[in-house]
């Protein structure tokens, strides 16, 4: 089996008004959005090939914008590596019943996050 270290597992679209959002995301493309919980509507984008992700009020350091989520083995090994060409952490490691979650912004200013499965 192909190693899934990088694999891009989702997306998450800050947004100063997430009520907005999930109206428009769900009446214009007909995605169906979950209730929220903790300031987070998942959101499923299609049956069977379609992408999961969410939509969240935009904290501070990423008020708006997309960000994708992608899958690594170790986070703390993907954070020394991020590091050391150039990427800033802006979460740290969060934990989840079922994942553990991080924050980066690349070299160039892009966020992403890091999902780690339990």
């Amino acid at each position: 089996m192909k190693n899934q270290n990088g694999k891009v597992v989702g997306f998450e679209l800050s947004s100063q008004d997430p009520e907005k959002a999930a109206a428009f995301y769900s009446s214009v493309f007909g995605w169906e959005v979950a209730e929220p919980q903790w300031d987070y509507w998942a959101v499923s984008t299609g049956q069977g090939d379609g992408m999961s992700g969410g939509l969240g009020k935009g904290p501070h350091d990423h008020p708006h914008g997309t960000r994708i989520q992608i899958e690594v083995d170790s986070i703390e090994k993907t954070i020394s590596s991020a590091k050391e060409n150039g990427a800033m952490v802006v979460r740290h490691k969060m934990e989840f019943d079922d994942f553990s979650l991080a924050y980066l912004v690349d070299p160039t200013g892009v966020g992403i996050g890091l999902i780690e499965k339990k």
